[in-house]
């Protein structure tokens, strides 16, 4: 009788398993002050790691120059996480690079002189909020930003990322978040948005780039964060979404981006970070899901193995539909009555609201993931074991870090020792998980912008 040959990717499949349950395995058999320090972040090398990319970059990085920002990004919201300040050398060095990376009728591009674009806008204004100061904040040509993301807004609802460039939900995520945390988010650029998002929810649940693509975690956290921000997100189909989202963490404890493939630490934050925005609408805590015994938000602190089972999603009901009706208001059916929404304040209260059920996958095991399998000895934080360290996933492996030890956390209280995996040290600073800044650093912009108006709507084209 003959068996059917494993394919590649089983083979790939096994390799990764094999390697994480080494460690998991090693991890178990040590006595508990050894797994204590085992669990330990390395705080200081990661500190040390980002300094130094801060500073400067080989010669070797020249094939990103067209993602400077993002480097920026990636670093700087690294160090605050990490509650590590910058100089103020380094500080005015990266606000001038920023300021020469704005192009004069919009938008910041991937390096001085190079044509604006909505990803490196996106990392350019983030990177200017995590630093903070009048003299970041007051750097952002707001006005003209406005009439780039316009010039973005296609017909279909749908963003373009540049000139010419390609239309999809990454665009339009960066588009109104930018705008949302700006203060400059109007009717015109939220118009058909979420039709276009709707058509990018697939059979599967999750969100995809485009119509008909595969569904994807950080297509599916760029969709649902959006949906929010325009006061759309229960258009979605929220049940089957969910049902998505909580079969991508598999056995290794940490998540995949897509169906049958390799879980990577950067998914530790776009799937954990839409879980932080999925038990803040009021929808799927008291309409829409229908969870087993959900309360006041509590952890599982009985003594269970890393690769614990991740909660599964109870019965669900239809849930109600809404859309944003002529006027800029908000209508839920059942309901019917319209009331005018401010999309800039958006942001705003959903952070405010308080967090009353229980997170939605497992998050202690994430975060034995993130700190068994994917910090490198010298610093910064990796994919898989492995594979080499770079910026990109020290930045996301350590937001999920933070989404997990803060998940049962309202905004103004503190986090239960029992929240965090290892030792209390290990807390990182919390985030607001719409924008994935820090949330000292969004209030301090939200006032800023607040309190700095111009007029940003369509009397600015003319």
């Amino acid at each position: 009788m003959e068996f059917p040959v494993a394919t590649k990717t089983q083979h790939e499949q096994w390799m990764v398993e094999t390697q994480v349950f080494r460690k998991y395995n090693l991890f178990e058999d040590l006595p508990h002050h050894a797994q204590t320090l085992m669990l330990e972040l390395r705080r200081d090398e990661h500190i040390e790691y980002l300094m130094r990319g801060l500073r400067g970059l080989p010669a070797s990085f020249s094939v990103l120059d067209a993602n400077r920002p993002w480097m920026c990004y990636w670093i700087l919201h690294s160090l605050a996480l990490l509650g590590e300040l910058v100089d103020d050398e380094l500080e005015n060095r990266t606000i001038d690079f920023l300021s020469r990376c704005q192009d004069p009728n919009g938008g910041y591009g991937g390096g001085p002189g190079q044509m604006p674009h909505l990803a490196t806008t996106y990392a350019a204004v983030n990177s200017l909020i995590t630093l903070g100061g009048h003299k970041a904040l007051s750097s952002i040509n707001r006005r003209e930003l406005y009439t780039f993301l316009r010039r973005m807004k296609q017909p279909s609802g749908g963003f373009r990322m540049h000139d010419a460039g390609e239309i999809d939900v990454r665009a339009c995520y960066t588009a109104i978040s930018v705008a949302s945390v700006l203060n400059i988010l109007d009717h015109e650029l939220v118009d058909n948005v979420g039709s276009y998002i709707l058509s990018c929810q697939t059979y599967e649940g999750g969100i995809s780039g485009e119509p008909g693509s595969e569904a994807h975690g950080g297509y599916t956290f760029c969709g649902l964060a959006t949906m929010i921000l325009i006061n759309e997100v229960n258009c979605l189909d929220l049940p089957r979404l969910i049902d998505w989202l909580v079969f991508r963490q598999g056995k290794e404890c940490g998540f995949q981006g897509r169906t049958n493939k390799l879980v990577d630490g950067c998914y530790s934050f776009w799937q954990g970070g839409a879980f932080a925005l999925l038990q803040r609408i009021p929808s799927v805590s008291e309409e829409q899901i229908v969870l087993p015994d959900v309360g006041h938000c509590t952890l599982d602190t009985s003594p269970t193995s890393t690769t614990s089972r991740i909660s599964e999603v109870g019965n669900s009901s239809e849930g109600t539909s809404s859309q944003v009706d002529d006027t800029g208001g908000f209508r839920q059916e059942g309901l019917k009555v319209p009331f005018p929404v401010n999309y800039n304040d958006i942001g705003y209260d959903f952070i405010n609201r308080s967090v009353e059920m229980k997170p939605l996958f497992h998050a202690i095991a994430l975060q034995r993931y993130i700190l068994l399998c994917t910090q490198a000895e010298n610093g910064g934080l990796i994919d898989k074991p492995g594979k080499s360290r770079d910026f990109y996933h020290t930045c996301y492996c350590l937001s999920g870090l933070s989404v997990c030890q803060h998940i049962c956390s309202d905004a103004d209280s503190p986090v239960l020792p029992r929240a965090v995996s290892g030792p209390y040290s290990n807390l990182l600073e919390p985030i607001h998980p719409l924008f994935n800044v820090v949330l000292d650093q969004y209030h301090e912009a939200r006032e800023f912008f607040s309190t700095h108006r111009a007029p940003f709507n369509s009397e600015v084209l003319h």
